[in-house]
């Protein structure tokens, strides 16, 4: 079904620079579109492919608003990112990856004391430990297996292969992708007389509402109590989240970020991608680490950092600038140390006669 671009104006808050009665199918990129579709710009460096796009109206933020420059129609909103979700929400509500009916595959695997509400999807050869619960609206994709005492809360989805251990908790509406797994042992040995001793973890894992967890990311159970990842916190694909570690609400982890044992994240941190968290350190609310970071000591509430030792972030930009011109600074050095040295032996020579 197709929308005018005025309706589609008025879903996201935005404005219409052009024809307001466009037609509307669906949502393309740039390369893909055509003269019935919404593509998007939401960055200056795609400038060029926007103008040259087929796509008859394109989606842009106020500072990318050059209808004369782009040569379209514009949806013009404060944030393209979020009117980005909304609108593919609105022109794909029955995406055919996210259907699954109601009920029990025959193949699944209940053992005794588990509930399943009726409302809910269990896929081929699932497995339900005992005493497990799975919520209305959930759905548990196929060879999923959940383990004994575990809580899958309404709606949440469990993609194929995922694995919670007994005891792990999903929150509400949460997603959790292919080959997660949930609650193995967190990495906790005790070295006595030169052999590694394996300390128990007794704890659980609890996944809060609304949190998405990426394909093939873990989260280890806590050695005594909870490892916690907090209600909308987004998790991207292979995180490794270590044992008792305390992840705030909103935070955003990215691809291969690595959390290790008892750290604890305050509400809205972003991890970016192959950053690294010392244990047993606190990183205050809303803290940034960029890409590649190490961040060994505790960080206060709202800074930025980066490099390894992580540091200040407009420190690290400092830092790197100077290393930048060691190899410069090196050659003048030994520059100045000839002439100094040449500067010498012309004293002495003087000195002598």
């Amino acid at each position: 079904m197709g929308y005018r671009l005025a309706e589609l104006a008025e879903l996201v808050g935005g404005r219409v620079e052009g024809d307001p009665e466009r037609a509307v199918e669906t949502i393309r990129t740039l390369e893909g579109a055509g003269p019935a579709d919404l593509s998007f710009l939401t960055s200056p460096r795609y400038r060029a492919q926007a103008a040259a796009s087929r796509a008859g109206a394109l989606l842009v933020g106020k500072a990318l608003a050059d209808r004369a420059g782009l040569g379209r129609d514009l949806l013009v909103v404060d944030d393209p990112g979020y009117a980005l979700a909304l609108l593919l929400a609105r022109l794909h509500p029955d995406d055919p990856r996210s259907r699954r009916e109601a009920g029990v595959h025959p193949t699944a695997i209940l053992e005794p004391g588990c509930v399943v509400d009726p409302t809910a999807h269990v896929g081929p050869y699932v497995v339900i430990g005992a005493d497990s619960r799975i919520g209305a609206g959930a759905a548990v994709h196929a060879f999923v297996a959940i383990g004994r005492g575990c809580v899958v809360g309404e709606g949440a989805v469990l993609h194929p292969h995922a694995v919670l251990y007994d005891g792990t908790e999903v929150g509400a509406a949460a997603i959790v992708h292919a080959g997660v797994v949930l609650g193995a042992d967190g990495f906790g040995y005790a070295t006595h007389g030169g052999v590694h001793h394996k300390v128990p973890q007794v704890g659980r894992v609890v996944v809060e509402a609304e949190v998405e967890i990426g394909a093939n990311s873990t989260v280890d159970r806590a050695t005594l109590g909870d490892t916690r990842i907090g209600a909308g916190t987004k998790v991207d694909n292979l995180v490794q989240v270590g044992h008792n570690v305390q992840v705030g609400r909103h935070c955003i982890l990215c691809g291969q970020a690595g959390i290790a044992g008892s750290a604890r994240l305050g509400d809205g941190v972003v991890l970016a991608g192959q950053s690294g968290v010392a244990g047993h350190i606190e990183l205050g609310d809303r803290v940034q680490v960029a890409a590649k970071s190490a961040a060994l000591a505790s960080v206060e509430a709202g800074k930025a950092v980066a490099g390894i030792p992580a540091v200040e972030i407009r420190k690290w930009r400092r830092q790197t600038a100077l290393v930048s011109r060691l190899e410069e600074m090196s050659r003048r050095l030994r520059a100045l140390e000839r002439k100094l040295g040449e500067s010498a032996a012309d004293s002495e020579a003087g000195e002598e006669d």
